[in-house]
């Protein structure tokens, strides 16, 4: 698993299409990211299962391969990325620094979940964006769907635009579901069912005899 990583490189990534990052990304989350064991969730659930985006999201070439994958699937006319910190600040770093190497900059906006306790008082850092200006909402994962809401609802009251939220990993948890009902378009890049597919088959593999193979 480790050769694994190792042998991934920011030359190759630059490079390499869309569908083959998308691959390389699957694996990065299995071997860096999902656990299992008995976990809360930040939505109050309980499940067997854990998924720390931040393992990838902040590694180095993870975040390569995030703000590829994210920046081809956004929207033509999108003016901004957002999202609800903690979990999305890499997330929207990522997209925006790979966008001005693409030649298309877009500003990354990060949302407090508290106000700014001085100066602004403000809840959204980042550049200043025109009246209207259309923002795509980026999590990291999503179960229930109510942290990257509330970051819709802040971008809103800022007289922003916000119809999207793509997320990197969808745990199937009834957060589709829930941005369909208020009318937000939703994308993942992965699904847990696919994690967890995936993690199957790589067990499978570990235990054949190489000359089997």
């Amino acid at each position: 698993m480790t050769n694994q990583i190792k042998s991934l490189n920011s030359s190759s990534l630059a490079i390499t299409n869309l569908t083959t990052i998308r691959q390389e990304l699957l694996g990065l989350l299995c071997i860096l990211a999902y656990r299992q064991g008995d976990f809360v969730l930040s939505s109050g659930q309980s499940s067997s299962y854990y998924i720390n985006g931040k393992y990838v999201t902040l590694h180095p070439l993870g975040a390569l391969m995030i703000g590829r994958l994210i920046l081809s699937m956004l929207p033509e006319d999108t003016q901004g990325v957002a999202g609800l910190t903690l979990g999305a600040d890499p997330i929207v770093t990522a997209v925006s620094v790979v966008s001005a190497y693409e030649n298309r900059p877009i500003p990354a906006l990060i949302i407090r979940k508290q106000a700014k306790g001085h100066g602004t008082m403000s809840y959204i850092e980042g550049p200043r964006l025109d009246a209207n200006a259309k923002v795509v909402v980026l999590e990291d994962v999503v179960t229930t769907g109510a942290s990257a809401m509330m970051a819709v609802h802040r971008l809103r009251q800022a007289g922003y635009q916000v119809n999207h939220i793509f997320s990197l990993v969808d745990r199937q948890q009834g957060g589709r579901e829930f941005y369909e009902k208020e009318g937000i378009q939703f994308k993942s890049i992965f699904t847990i069912s696919e994690l967890q597919e995936n993690l199957k088959e790589a067990t499978v593999l570990a235990h054949i005899p190489h000359d089997k193979m």
